[in-house]
């Protein structure tokens, strides 16, 4: 069976973050023009609510105003994917759908893990069919272990390819062996598997991976989508020389220091990170300093 709402991801997409105000509301002036500046690149398109957009923060009205607005800003001819899982499949279900009256062409769904010890293969199967079943919008599935603790199987992945309403999974587990597991589990050929880290961008390539998600797209667009743009041009070399001068800028912003290093990072190189929201801390002195370090020693500032 075919795919009803099938189509290819290839290229770089930014888990948007989200821009706060002193006050901790959501800065949707700043978040809008992050996008206008983004739509100068050659990204691919734009995950609203992802990780690093500090959706666990986020109330209901103000994910479906930020994708809402997402939709109006993006360049035409962008993919514009919201982050929609919550712990409930009737949860879930009902803010997909909010999504895609806003203009979400795909949603992005967690894996639930509050019950991390039941959900096994059978719960996984039986939760992301449910949430396909009834989507206006085809469904991809994020499997981030880091914050979940739960890794989604290959042959759970491999039976939900079949579903004709979901057409791929985010795997931000940077394992390239995981990622070889996966495509070598039986895949459906509509189904895009993306990597979601650019700690593993250049030999997720190398391996066949087309498409990406990742926090470094948020402040270093170009270099990113250039690391790809390189490889398809057979421009190996560069490619990976590219890859390694921004990956110290990615173990930083993304792995070290999180969120509140990416949206300093985004103010350092022509973004509007803006402030994050309680109960996580702003940098102190010296991460800045350790970002600026990074960020100059890449060739960035």
């Amino acid at each position: 069976m075919g795919k009803t709402g099938y189509f290819d991801i290839c290229g770089v997409l930014p888990p948007l973050i989200t821009p706060f105000t002193e006050s901790g509301d959501v800065d949707f002036e700043a978040f809008g023009r992050n996008i206008e500046r983004l739509n100068q690149t050659g990204l691919r398109g734009y995950l609203v609510l992802g990780s690093n957009g500090e959706t666990p923060y986020i109330d209901e009205r103000d994910k479906i105003e930020l994708v809402r607005l997402c939709a109006k800003k993006a360049a035409p001819g962008r993919i514009i994917m919201a982050g929609t899982g919550l712990e409930s499949t009737a949860a879930t279900v009902e803010l997909t759908r909010r999504a895609a009256d806003a203009g979400a062409q795909c949603a992005l769904v967690l894996t639930p893990s509050y019950y991390g010890g039941q959900m096994g293969d059978d719960a996984q199967i039986a939760y992301f069919t449910a949430v396909a079943d009834q989507s206006p919008i085809p469904v991809l599935i994020y499997n981030v272990t880091k914050f979940t603790h739960v890794n989604i199987s290959a042959a759970a992945v491999s039976r939900l390819s079949q579903h004709p309403n979901i057409i791929g999974m985010k795997d931000s587990s940077g394992n390239i062996a995981g990622l070889i597991g996966y495509m070598t589990a039986g895949l459906d050929p509509q189904f895009n598997l993306l990597v979601g880290t650019a700690s593993a961008w250049y030999p997720a390539l190398c391996i066949g991976i087309r498409g990406a998600v990742m926090a470094l797209a948020n402040c270093c667009p170009n270099e990113c989508v250039q690391v790809q743009t390189l490889y398809d041009a057979g421009q190996r070399e560069d490619a990976l020389a590219l890859y390694k001068r921004v990956f110290p800028v990615n173990a930083c912003v993304t792995n070290a220091l999180g969120v509140p290093a990416l949206k300093y990072a985004c103010d350092r190189l022509g973004f509007e990170g803006g402030l994050t929201r309680s109960p996580l801390l702003p940098l102190g002195k010296a991460q800045c300093a350790q970002v600026d370090a990074v960020l100059q020693k890449a060739g960035l500032l």
